[in-house]
């Protein structure tokens, strides 16, 4: 039966259909719209829901760094200066100069000179002179440096009982390297119980063997170890060895070489070298004898045009810091050969030299000949570093390397 729907009936239909469905769409609008639920916590072991992050943590503060102990602190300038300083003591009659150096100027080193005969024992009670002056008012408490030459043959200092007659470096050449380690194992142990834990030694300036008769300060007197890169170095890293073995710290020299000049710094004034060159075969010797382990190494006082032509070497940035340091990376102590009565330095005062060894980045100036200079020499330094920022920063890491090879014979 087929039902009749009035117009209005159909009216009331249609209007409440669209209700139902705008009504069903504005369900899904808000479903669809509506914020994500956060996720279920996750389960701690023991149940307990675990707590989110904060997504933006308060950053911690970090700790303020503590500055660097300073390796001179308790240091007097004086005392610091004095390190830098080797002071002659005349093994046949000791001057007061040379205890006034160490009691009064703060001098941490000396040198053993002159010629004796007297032993191991006279000498031992001559070092125990100067040690006994070690105090903290003195060198800060420090121990000496107490060097000698005892190269052998026509240098060696020391003679007498208790201590070998040295053959020249030009005999020793002729031995095993590994002998002549032995028997500088020997040398090194008479020098250590005579109370020296410095040898100014060894040689290893290449002498052309050609000249050797007319080089007056190293070919005369026989003081190379042959006269090829290979004898010098063999040789001359063997006696090191030897009396580093025996607590004897060694002194190469005369860098960067004395084998061709024709005049002697000690006794002669404009002594040249016009040959040798910043890479020259003779300070590749040196170089090997760095790598061995050296901790000091001696400047000449000649002056290679080839090199620096305004300064002897042990005056001259570009010999001291230049090759020294950069070239072959040395760090350890540069010495300078005497310059208290050389000849070859008096145009200079003893101020002058003072102050131009450690401006050259030198770290022990040697005054052997002649105590009497060291007095103007350390007021010089002391002067300068007191009114020169830079030069007191040359100082204090010039001290810091001696005492670096004052550490190595503890």
């Amino acid at each position: 039966m087929e039902v009749s729907v009035t117009p209005r009936a159909r009216t009331v239909w249609i209007v409440v259909a669209l209700v139902s469905a705008l009504a069903a769409v504005a369900a899904v609008a808000w479903y669809l719209a509506r914020p994500a639920p956060a996720p279920a916590p996750s389960p701690t072991p023991s149940g307990a829901p675990t707590v989110a992050p904060d997504p933006s943590p308060t950053p911690t503060p970090p700790t303020p760094s503590t500055p660097p102990e300073d390796p001179l602190a308790g240091w007097s300038l004086e005392q610091k200066v004095g390190q830098l300083f080797m002071v002659g003591v005349d093994v046949s009659a000791p001057q007061q100069t040379s205890y006034d150096a160490v009691s009064r100027l703060h001098v941490g080193n000396v040198f053993l000179a002159g010629r004796s005969q007297a032993g191991t024992g006279p000498t031992a009670d001559l070092v125990a002179g100067f040690t006994a002056l070690v105090s903290p008012e003195t060198t800060n408490g420090t121990p000496l440096f107490v060097a000698t030459d005892q190269e052998g043959g026509y240098v060696q200092v020391l003679r007498g009982p208790g201590f070998s007659q040295i053959p020249t470096a030009l005999d020793q050449a002729g031995l095993d390297p590994s002998a002549l380690r032995a028997d500088a194992t020997t040398w090194g142990a008479e020098l250590a119980a005579a109370g020296v834990n410095l040898n100014l030694a060894p040689v290893m300036d290449l002498v052309p063997e050609a000249t050797a008769a007319q080089n007056p300060p190293i070919g005369y007197f026989q003081r190379s170890y042959g006269f090829t890169p290979d004898a010098v170095t063999s040789h001359a890293n063997a006696f090191s060895a030897g009396m580093e073995a025996s607590g004897v710290d060694v002194t190469i020299k005369h860098f960067p070489g004395l084998g061709r000049v024709a005049e002697n710094t000690d006794t002669d004034a404009g002594v040249t070298d016009d040959v040798t060159t910043r890479d020259d075969p003779s300070v590749a010797v040196f170089a090997s004898g760095i790598e061995a382990g050296a901790a000091f190494v001696m400047t000449s006082t000649a002056v290679y045009t080839q090199i620096d032509p305004s300064l002897p070497a042990a005056f001259s940035p570009v010999v001291v810091d230049g090759m020294l340091r950069e070239d072959l990376g040395f760090d350890g102590v540069v010495i300078t050969d005497d310059v208290s009565a050389a000849q070859q330095v008096q145009a200079w005062s003893p101020a002058e030299r003072a102050v131009l060894t450690i401006e050259a980045g030198g770290d022990m100036v040697l005054a052997s000949a002649d105590p009497g200079v060291v007095e103007p020499m350390v007021a010089a330094v002391v002067e300068r570093a007191s009114t020169d920022p830079a030069f007191a920063a040359k100082v204090d890491a010039a001290v810091q390397r001696v005492l670096a090879a004052k550490e190595r014979l503890r």
